[in-house]
């Protein structure tokens, strides 16, 4: 074998190093506990759009469910520990998606999340930019800060108003690609209009923060009704990359509910995994305090700091040589 080697070198060895030893003192200034949680669950994401990794265990079925899912996000137990009063809390670890290699993928890497009580997306926005800019600091670096709403920005972008332009009018700014339309939905072409279109021209050295998405792209965020209504969320790029998905935190464990049965329904669809929900996670809604969570990835981060589109120049060893 002759790829025993790794793909980062020394030097993106100990950045990463300083930058985790950076995100703990940001968080001790703040009083935000560090706290771990299973990498193993009983209970999977139920996200259309991410693939969990199933694995068996062998033991007592006493021990539990036998079908075990690995964590896609620490974001449900971070949830039940806020529930059970922890206050401020984060998580720094591995987190894991099938099917997602690439450039810029890898099925293993680095997720920083973090939830603070009494804050909503604005403020837990405000609080990602600091983060991102001290770890620019690392290397050297500065970027501005701009943040806008998701329906300024498609408006300043393509002088639509996404909330009500007709579906044929999102498409048409990506006719260049030859895109299949068969069965992409409205919030499928927002997606494209992000990824092909606005990240791209982002520059290197902005940090862009755009917030309240169409409720449609809730996920676990609330719902400020409106018109339209929002979800109460937040995305943060650093250039062309992105690096974080924010929420202003639902609370309340039927609206969640119904929101995972949805998510099952189009996986049906698609004949994808069908993951048991999180009946402890829903158990715990009632109960969670007024907060804010977010995910940051802390190996996009790396690239940015290092000014690389490769995530292997980030990892010692990615998925082809793990």
């Amino acid at each position: 074998m002759k790829d025993w080697k790794p793909t980062a070198n020394i030097r993106a060895l100990r950045l990463r190093a300083e930058l985790y030893a950076l995100v703990r003192r940001f968080f001790a200034e703040r009083k935000v506990l560090e706290v771990e949680t299973p990498v193993l669950s009983s209970a999977g994401n139920t996200d259309p759009n991410i693939e969990s990794f199933a694995l068996q265990f062998d033991g007592a079925r006493s021990a539990g469910e036998a079908t075990r899912w690995l964590r896609t996000s620490p974001e449900f137990p971070l949830k039940r520990l806020l529930a059970a009063g922890v206050g401020d809390c984060y998580e720094l670890g591995r987190v894991f998606r099938n099917g997602e290699a690439g450039k810029r993928h890898n099925p293993d890497f680095t997720m920083l999340e973090w939830y603070r009580v009494g804050f909503d997306h604005h403020q837990l926005m405000d609080e990602t930019a600091e983060l991102i800019k001290a770890a620019l600091a690392l290397a050297g670096r500065r970027a501005t800060v701009r943040d806008t709403s998701f329906r300024q920005l498609y408006q300043d972008s393509f002088g639509l108003d996404v909330f009500t332009a007709p579906e044929e009018d999102l498409r048409s700014p990506l006719g260049v690609y030859g895109i299949d339309p068969a069965g992409l939905t409205r919030d499928d072409w927002l997606d494209l209009l992000m990824t092909h279109l606005i990240q791209p021209t982002i520059p290197s050295n902005r940090i862009l923060l755009v917030y309240d998405y169409p409720a449609s792209q809730c996920a676990l965020a609330r719902i400020r009704e409106g018109e339209p209504p929002v979800a109460e969320r937040f995305e943060a790029f650093l250039g062309p990359l992105e690096l974080a998905n924010g929420y202003h935190e639902l609370k309340d464990p039927g609206l969640q509910r119904q929101r995972f049965e949805s998510d099952l329904a189009r996986r049906r669809e698609r004949n994808a995994a069908l993951p048991a929900l999180d009946e402890r996670l829903l158990a715990s809604l009632g109960k969670l305090p007024d907060c804010a969570g977010v995910a940051l990835g802390m190996d996009r981060l790396m690239m940015a700091l290092l000014g690389t589109d490769r995530i292997a120049d980030v990892l010692a060893f990615p998925f082809d040589r793990a």
